[in-house]
Parts: structure tokens; C-alpha cells; sequence
């Protein structure tokens, strides 16, 4: 028996959802949508009387704006109805609390369920345009209101609809086939085998498919098999859990590969890995010079030590590929997902805050689009709305970020989610970061059930998006389900009832349970005992699904009943599944049969390394004396008011004030300031709790477009910002840690990717940059994260992304008092330039105004700003040693836009003027005036000075040989007046409502 209930919102109330709809409708499409209306449909699948079913209808409405009704309401004089409701398998997070909210409902009464009942849910488009025909509509939903890989659509004409709405029915994924597992033969065919590959979408090389049929050929493989009852020839589980455990995305092949490295001059060397050569090694230095590092790199997240009680943790994600696919369910899916890697490391953490960024084509593309694509406006709505709900249903404040805009990420989007934890440096008696897992100990899953979505994860992120991508890879993250869930896992976790745990995402349980067998030495898999949404699931999708709110716990036999007991207490549902050994393999079974056999080493470190070949030939650039383009001549007001304009530097208050950085109550430089609450902070600041005076500062770096000239510019500039902007809000020098995420086109060379040797030379300059960069700040790397095939293929256009670098950092204060922000308190304040502005200009925000102006929209120059540690350094400790003093008042990085848009940013913050000349800035040679007004040359901060210490000041910074020039005072007077040069004529003289104008109109209501 299945109860229909439909909600709507009453007629004499707006439609927020209708109305955002009809508004999209009309701007993005350009169709003839007169207005729309929306209703949200319940059904239920259980058998209830009347009384029963009234009562919840009436519990599901709000009596004093909607309307609700058993089957039906009655239908307006709309012209068309859209129906759209979710495919088999994919989770319903709404029906999920809604059948739990059911059952409370019930409880007690007679008509009390035994458990929760399925829910599905729908929703209703009402839709009205006397003009619009089917084939309109029928675009209307697939290109705006839903997403035909995970929701099915039913379109009816007002005519048609009768007296039924459109019937989706129930969503049933049981294939009605007994689960069965499979042989997969392994032909000596080269091109048969990669045929395989990508029938199964196993994303494996001929190399790999090459060495996994050796294994299953050796004489001691093959015999001991037999012994077990297994033939020579691998099971579907086995193929499918070396397949994700060997993909780019978990082994991060590219990052570990053997690279014979050329450079321009035809210099060669040999890297044996990236990752060991860079990565760890900067970090091996730099923790022979600090002392707070506990636990990097071989767990989910990185920790520090920020007190002799106290770790921090921190981890920042990509779920670029599944957000492509489906903006909402991959964005959601990646916020709770990073927000389990802090709770998964060690003992486990509790989670503190957010992050987010994201890199995306224009809202505003109007061309043509591959077929298969998303419009980058749709996209980002998706991936702003999954985000903000995974967190704020989590009940964790967003405290940072960013938005950035190139039409190169059309075909993959970046999104990136981050999450901070802190734990206790002891608990129960045992380092909160130790991951100990013995002999004997069970196996626990716990948190969200098992179902088809989130299959072929890994594998699918580690290939181009292609037409056949697999939409079941796409999977919805359930954040009720995982808060309840980490709530109860930290009860746990403080009354010792688990040894340590790990996450079920890229992988799922073949993922944690044979990472955690490693440490044990082996794990037995009773696969059939895992709890299913549905029936109808073959054994190595038990395996292989994805959850981002299920967790497995390592449990001693002696605590398996009290952990049960309290999960079922905190209505959390958790199951054993099997056991931890030390035979070093890794053996599932299904219903009492070895479905897969596989010895740890060999599915741990079987996987042959690439060989790869990277030759580095530097970009030609643009010749501007060629392109008619003369900086003396450089209108620089016009220039300011375009760049405030421009999608990278415009406000993004619409969708930043959507996410919620207030719960919890911690802030306290919150991620808008200013006035007008409208100008991103250079970092967030947040205390580590209440009562407690002690913060975390938070920042990032992103610049993507430098590395159209030299990705080892990029890595050392964005280093560079990343602590400037950490020193600015009050931050001290060899107390701040770094994570590095790398998202790269294809690096391999092939036919479809001929220039694979340049991308991959590019991250190896990328690398070496950050590791000389950030060794020489004493800047360690605690954690991150590589990406490497963001390319599309879908509509036979290949997109790649630019090669990208986000550098995320934490840093910690004693005391929260001693943070600042851009925003100056007074007139009359004095302010600083500290260290020496450079000409180079390339791959800078001017010169892809001028290039706009000329209809270049990648003109982005030759000479790329290069980065000096030891400045950045000096600059940095300079600041520092001013804020240790109290002279500071606001300080800010200036970054893209160089020194006229900071000095904008923070006369719009303060809501004061500014005047002052760029003549007494330091400058390496002299300057044309819009190079010494927009040169985004590193290691450079704007200081704003109490007054009566700025002769102090100015003596400190002497003292310790920072270049520095003092530029002007804030004014009561509300205009930029910025002059350069012997005439004293201002080169911009602008009002703030001016400048305030064209920033904040770009993206509003966008």
C-alpha cells in the first residue's frame, strides 16, 4: 500500500522555489515562463488506515502557509506540470528523516510501525506560459529543475493531468536478480584486457591489468587458491577491489611515479616521486625546525600541536568529477565527506569548521556547450546549495571562501571542501592520533546503509568525464544521518568502546577495511551481513559502495555489546561484519562463500609505478609592445572600476551570506568584513572554544591563471599569500601549517592528451617551487591531495582545466584579542606599504582587463611575478613584530589587483577615504603608473599604523631592513584619491559609492 501526500504552499504566499525556478527560467533559458509554483510529494510505502495517514499529512504541513491533502491537491489554471522525483538508488535524504519523523509520530499509538517506513519523495512544477510547447518544458526540466542521471522526469500538459498528477511511481533498485559473483577471465589480448577496463570502468592501465593476470599465474597463488576453493582467474569482487584500491584517485599513481624530467636548458634528472621527493621531504625539514608536528601524511588529515592539550586537524578535499555530473549531490557528498576525514583520523576528532572553494566557468556563458555539460550557472547553484546544506545540517560553521571564474573549468569544475577538527591530546589514556588495530579485533560498519549510488567513485574520478561516465558514481551524502552518527561515535570513542575507526568513502568497505587490515595484518569480510537499502546488490557493489555518513570500527571483542548497545540508544544503526587477523590477507565472503582471496602486499603495493616523461618548454606569452599596448597610457580609474567588476575580484554576498559562520558562536573575524559586512577577510579567525582564549586563523591561495606562463610561479606566489594573509590577521611566524591540493589536466602523454610531457613538467616546476618555498618559511605540509585527470571529452570537445594550486594553511594564537582584519578603525590613520613592488605584470588581473578591452580574454603577458622566500619572510616577521607591539591597527595582503584594488578593498571596509601617493612606495626601478598601481608582486603588505607609533613603527621596520614607505592617512572624505608622479595629479579619484557600485552589482542576485 503506498499513502500519496502533496504539499503546497497556499496561493496567497509567495513561492520562494517557484519563483527562483520562473526567474532562472526567463534568464538562463530565455523561455516564456510566466511564473511557477512548486509541491512537494511524500509517498509512503506502508499500510495505514486514514486516521493514521491525516495525521501525518497534517504533521508534515505548515498550517500557517501551506496546504496539504491525502492523494491530490486541486489544480491552479497552470498550463504544465513537471514531476521529478529521484532514480532507483539514489538516496533520499528528505524521505529518510521524513520515515524516521513517521515512526516517532506513530510511536505509541495503534497504528505504531516496527520500524521506519520508506519514503519517497517528489516534487511538483506548476508551470504557467500560455506559449511555451512540450518540447520547452521537456528542456526546462532537464536543463534547469532536475538532472536526468539521477532524477526521473514526467511532463504533463494541464490537459492530460485529469485528475491524477504525473506518476513516477516508486523508485523500486531491486533488479530482481540473486546476487551472484563472477569469474572474470583475463584475455593475453593487450587490447582485449583494456577493453575490459573500461566495460568495467576500472580505469586500469595495460601495465596494471598486465601485472594483476602475473599474480593470478604464479604457482603459489594459483595453489593456494585452489586450496580455497578458488579458481585461477580473479572474482568480480577481487578485480573491482584492486581496481579501486590501484586508481589515481586512492594510489595517486601520477604523484608516486618515476619521471625523467627535462628543463629548458635540456638539463635532465630522474624523481622517483613527487609526493616523497616535495611533498614529505619539505615537511621531514621543516619538522626538524619546529616541534608541534604529530601526525602527517598516513592518516585522513593532518594534526598539530597547538597546545600541550590540544591537536588541531586539517584536511581539504575535491570532488570535482561528481560534481560535473551532479552539481548538488557531488558538492554535498564532498562537504560531508572531508567532514569525516578529521573524524576519521586517529581516535577520531571533533569537527570545528568548514571551508569551501570553488573554480568554475562564468555564470554568464552564453556559448554553445558540449552535449552532456552543464551551464556553469547551473553548476554553481548545485554545488553552492550541496555544500551549504551538508554543513549547516551538520551544524559546523563555514569560516572561509572563495569563488574563482575561467571558462576553462566548464567541463570539470573544482570543488574544493574543507573541514577542522581539534581532539584531545590524550584520551583514555592513549594518543588521541594513534591507529591501532589488533588481531582479533571486529569489524564494525556503522552509519548509512549500503546501496547502488556512490559505485565506481574512485575509479570514475581517476578518467576524463567521457559520455559514459557512470551516473551511479554519483552518490547524495545523508548529513542528518552522519551528525547523528559523529555524535555518537564521540560518546564512543571517550568511553573507549572502539580501538580507532576510518571512513567508508572512495571505496567503501573495500576501502577501509583493507587499509585498516594493514594494520592488523589481514581481515576476514562477511559481506552478507552488511545492512543494504535494498535487496538486489551483487556482492562486489556491497564491496566497492560509497558512504560519506558510514564509519568502520576496529572494536575489541569484549566492547562489540556496549558499542551496539549505544548505537542503538542513539538510534545509529552499526553491525559486525567480520574480523581483523594478521595472515596478511584479505578474504570476503558471501553467504558462507570465499568470494575473494587477495594477499595485502600485493593489493597494497602490487601496482606497478609509471615511468613518465615531462619536457618543460616555456610558453611563448604575448609580445604587448606588439599588441599596441602602452601601460603609460593606461586609463587606471576606468581600470579599478572594471577590475571591482570583474567575476574574480566582484562580491559574492549572495551566496557567502547563505552559508551559516556563525554556529557555534566562535567567530571572530568572520569571512565578510567591513561596514558593510561586504569584503572577504584576508583570513577567518575563530576561537578553539568558549572560555578559552586560545584561535585558529584560516586562509588559502588559489591562482590558477599563472600558470599559463610557469606553474612553479604559481606555487611559489600562492605560498607566499597564504602565510602573508595568516601574518595579517594576527598570525606568528613558525606556528603556521599548509595543505597542498593539486588539480591538474591529464599530465600523461597520449594520442588524446599530445602535450602531456609540458602539463607534467609543469607540475614537477609546480612541486619543486613549493617545496623551496614553503621549506624556506618553515612552512610544513601536513596533509592535501591530488586530482589529475580534470579534462572533459563529453560532446567530443576535450576542456581541460588550467593546472591549479589551492594552498590552504592554518595558524594558532594565544589569545583571540590579538586578530585584525583590513578594516581601519579611524581617519586620520597612517598607512604602509611594507616591501618593493616589481614590474612584472604577467598573468595579472590588468592585463586581462586590457586584454578584455582588446577582445584577448587570455592575454596574459610573459613576465610572471617570482617569488622571494627571503622577503616574504622579512616583510612577515616585520608585521609581526608591529602586531606584537599594538601598532597595528588592520593590515592587509594584497594579492590580485596589486595595491590600487587593496587599497580600495580596505577604503570600502573601513567606509573612509583614502589618500595617498604611490611615489613613497618601494620600488625595485621606476614604474609606469599602473604597474606600480596593479602589479601583483608577492611579499608586499598595506599597514595601517595608530598614530602615535608610527614613528616606532617606522623605526622597526628600519631596524630590520623591510623596505617600507608611508603612502597616505584614511580620511574622512569618502573618495580613493591615489596620485603618482611629479604633477601630483591624482591617477584615480573615485567616490566609494563609485567603487562600491560596480563591486557588489556583478553577482547580485546571481
Amino acid at each position: 500500500m503506498t499513502v500519496r501526500i502533496e504539499v503546497g504552499v497556499r496561493p496567497e504566499h509567495d513561492d520562494p522555489r517557484g519563483s527562483a525556478a520562473a526567474r532562472r527560467a526567463q534568464t538562463l533559458l530565455h523561455l516564456p515562463v510566466e511564473r511557477v509554483r512548486t509541491r512537494s510529494v511524500f509517498k509512503l510505502a506502508a499500510a495505514l488506515d486514514h486516521e493514521a495517514s491525516a495525521r501525518i499529512c497534517g504533521a508534515l504541513t505548515d498550517p500557517v502557509i501551506e496546504a496539504s491533502a491525502l492523494g491530490a491537491l486541486p489544480l491552479p489554471d497552470c498550463d504544465w506540470i513537471v514531476g521529478i522525483g529521484l532514480r532507483p538508488g539514489v538516496t533520499d535524504n528528505v524521505g529518510q528523516t521524513a520515515g524516521v519523523f513517521v515512526a516517532d509520530l506513530l510511536a505509541g499509538s495503534p497504528a505504531a510501525l516496527s520500524q521506519p517506513p520508506k519514503v519517497y519523495t517528489e516534487t511538483l512544477y506548476l508551470i504557467w506560459g500560455a506559449t511555451l510547447e512540450r518540447e520547452q518544458v521537456r528542456r526546462l526540466a532537464v536543463e534547469l529543475l532536475a538532472n536526468p542521471l539521477i532524477e526521473r522526469i514526467e511532463v504533463q500538459s494541464a490537459s492530460e493531468y485529469g485528475a491524477l498528477p504525473p506518476d513516477l511511481g516508486l523508485p523500486q533498485a531491486d533488479t530482481g536478480q540473486p546476487p551472484v559473483v563472477e569469474t572474470i577471465a583475463l584475455p593475453d589480448d593487450d587490447q582485449a584486457l583494456l577493453a575490459l577496463s573500461r566495460e568495467r570502468t576500472l580505469a586500469l592501465s595495460r601495465d596494471e591489468l598486465q601485472a594483476i593476470r602475473a599474480y593470478y599465474q604464479r604457482p603459489e597463488v594459483v595453489q593456494a587458491r585452489a586450496g580455497s576453493g578458488l579458481s585461477n582467474e580473479p572474482t568480480d569482487v577481487e578485480l573491482e577491489a584492486l581496481a579501486q584500491t590501484w586508481s589515481e584517485h586512492c594510489k595517486h599513481k601520477i604523484f608516486n611515479a618515476l619521471i625523467r624530467y627535462t628543463d629548458e636548458h635540456g638539463h635532465s634528472k630522474t624523481i622517483h616521486s613527487l609526493f616523497r621527493s616535495y611533498i614529505v621531504e619539505t615537511t621531514r625539514q621543516v619538522g626538524q625546525r619546529v616541534d608541534w608536528l604529530v601526525s602527517v601524511f598516513h592518516d585522513n588529515a593532518g594534526v598539530v600541536r597547538i597546545a600541550d592539550d590540544l591537536y588541531l586537524v586539517f584536511k581539504v578535499e575535491t570532488h570535482n568529477s561528481p560534481s560535473a555530473l551532479d552539481p548538488y549531490g557531488g558538492a554535498i557528498t564532498g562537504i560531508v565527506g572531508v567532514n569525516r576525514d578529521p573524524f576519521g583520523t586517529g581516535i577520531g576528532a571533533a569537527l570545528l569548521a568548514n571551508t569551501w572553494g570553488y573554480c568554475l566557468g562564468s555564470p554568464f556563458y552564453d556559448a554553445p556547450l558540449p552535449a552532456g555539460l552543464l551551464h556553469p550557472r547551473r553548476i554553481r547553484d548545485g554545488v553552492h546549495q550541496g555544500v551549504i546544506d551538508g554543513g549547516n545540517q551538520s551544524g559546523l560553521p563555514y569560516v572561509r571562501g572563495f569563488e574563482l571564474f575561467d571558462d576553462r573549468f566548464i567541463g570539470k569544475p573544482l570543488v574544493f571542501c574543507g573541514t577542522l577538527g581539534l581532539m584531545p591530546a590524550q584520551i583514555g589514556g592513549r594518543p588521541s592520533e594513534s591507529k591501532d588495530v589488533c588481531p582479533g579485533d571486529v569489524i564494525v560498519m556503522i552509519g548509512g546503509r549500503i546501496g547502488k549510488d556512490g559505485i565506481h567513485g574512485a575509479t570514475f574520478s581517476s578518467e576524463a568525464l567521457h559520455a559514459a561516465s557512470p551516473a551511479h558514481a554519483v552518490q547524495i551524502g545523508d548529513p542528518i544521518t552522519q551528525k547523528r552518527l559523529t555524535d555518537m561515535l564521540l560518546e564512543a570513542r571517550d568511553a573507549g568502546l572502539y580501538r580507532t575507526l576510518t571512513d567508508n568513502g572512495a571505496g567503501g568497505l573495500s576501502s577501509s577495511v583493507g587499509e585498516m587490515a594493514r594494520i592488523s595484518g589481514g581481515a576476514e569480510l562477511e559481506l552478507d551481513r552488511a545492512p543494504l537499502k535494498y535487496d538486489g546488490l551483487m556482492p562486489w557493489e556491497i564491496l566497492l559502495s560509497e558512504a560519506q555518513e558510514r564509519m568502520t570500527l576496529a572494536v575489541a571483542p569484549e566492547h562489540v555489546e556496549a558499542l551496539l548497545e549505544l548505537a542503538r540508544r542513539r538510534e545509529v544503526e552499526a553491525t559486525p561484519i567480520g574480523r581483523f587477523t594478521a595472515d596478511g590477507h584479505l578474504r570476503v565472503r558471501y553467504a558462507d562463500r570465499l568470494v575473494a582471496d587477495l594477499e595485502l602486499a600485493f593489493l597494497h603495493e602490487g601496482c606497478p609505478q609509471l615511468q613518465l616523461r615531462a619536457r618543460w618548454t616555456p610558453p611563448p606569452g604575448d609580445d604587448l609592445d606588439a599588441l599596441g599596448i602602452e601601460l603609460d597610457r593606461v586609463a587606471c580609474g576606468p581600470v579599478l572600476l572594471a577590475l571591482l567588476a570583474s567575476l574574480d575580484l566582484c562580491a559574492k554576498v549572495d551566496k557567502c551570506r547563505q552559508y551559516d559562520h556563525e554556529v557555534k558562536g566562535l567567530s571572530v573575524i568572520k569571512p565578510l568584513v567591513g561596514a558593510q559586512g561586504d569584503i572577504p577577510a584576508d583570513a577567518a579567525v575563530l576561537r578553539v572554544r568558549h572560555g578559552d582564549a586560545r584561535a585558529v586563523i584560516v586562509a588559502d591561495a588559489i591562482a590558477p591563471r599563472l600558470s599559463d606562463l610557469d606553474p612553479g610561479a604559481m606555487a611559489g606566489w600562492v605560498t607566499d599569500l597564504v602565510l602573508r594573509r595568516i601574518i595579517a590577521a594576527g598570525g606568528e611566524l613558525g606556528r603556521v601549517a599548509a595543505l597542498d591540493n593539486f588539480c591538474w589536466p591529464d599530465p600523461v602523454q597520449s594520442a588524446s592528451t599530445p602535450d602531456g610531457e609540458q602539463k607534467l613538467a609543469g607540475l614537477v616546476r609546480c612541486c619543486e617551487s613549493l617545496h623551496d618555498t614553503a621549506r624556506a618559511l618553515d612552512l610544513p605540509l601536513i596533509s592535501g591531495k591530488d586530482s589529475m585527470k580534470n579534462d572533459s571529452l563529453r560532446g567530443g570537445v576535450k576542456i581541460s582545466i588550467p593546472p591549479t594550486l589551492l594552498l590552504s594553511a592554518v595558524g594558532w594564537i594565544d589569545d583571540a584579542r590579538r586578530a585584525l582584519d583590513l578594516s581601519v578603525p579611524h581617519a586620520g590613520t597612517p598607512l604602509y606599504v611594507l616591501g618593493t613592488t616589481r614590474p612584472a605584470l604577467g598573468a595579472s588581473a590588468l592585463l586581462a582587463q586590457l586584454g578584455r578591452q582588446q577582445g584577448r580574454p587570455q592575454l596574459v603577458g610573459r613576465d610572471v611575478p617570482r617569488t622571494s622566500a627571503a622577503e616574504c619572510q622579512a616583510a612577515c616577521g616585520a608585521l609581526q613584530a608591529a602586531i606584537d607591539e599594538a601598532f597595528v591597527v588592520a593590515a592587509h595582503a594584497p594579492h590580485v589587483g596589486g595595491l590600487a584594488v587593496g587599497l580600495a578593498m580596505m577604503a570600502l571596509a573601513a567606509d573612509l577615504g583614502i589618500e595617498a601617493d604611490l611615489a613613497a612606495a618601494p620600488a625595485e626601478i621606476p614604474l609606469s603608473t599602473a604597474a606600480l598601481l596593479f602589479a601583483e608582486t608577492p611579499s608586499r603588505f598595506i599597514v595601517a599604523v595608530a598614530a602615535e607609533r608610527a614613528q616606532t613603527f617606522e623605526d622597526l621596520c628600519e631596524e630590520r631592513r623591510v623596505p617600507w614607505g608611508r603612502i597616505g592617512f584614511t580620511v574622512t572624505a569618502a573618495h580613493l584619491v591615489l596620485t603618482h608622479g611629479s604633477d601630483r595629479r591624482p591617477a584615480i579619484d573615485l567616490p566609494l559609492t563609485a567603487l562600491r557600485a560596480p563591486y557588489r552589482e556583478t553577482l547580485r542576485g546571481v
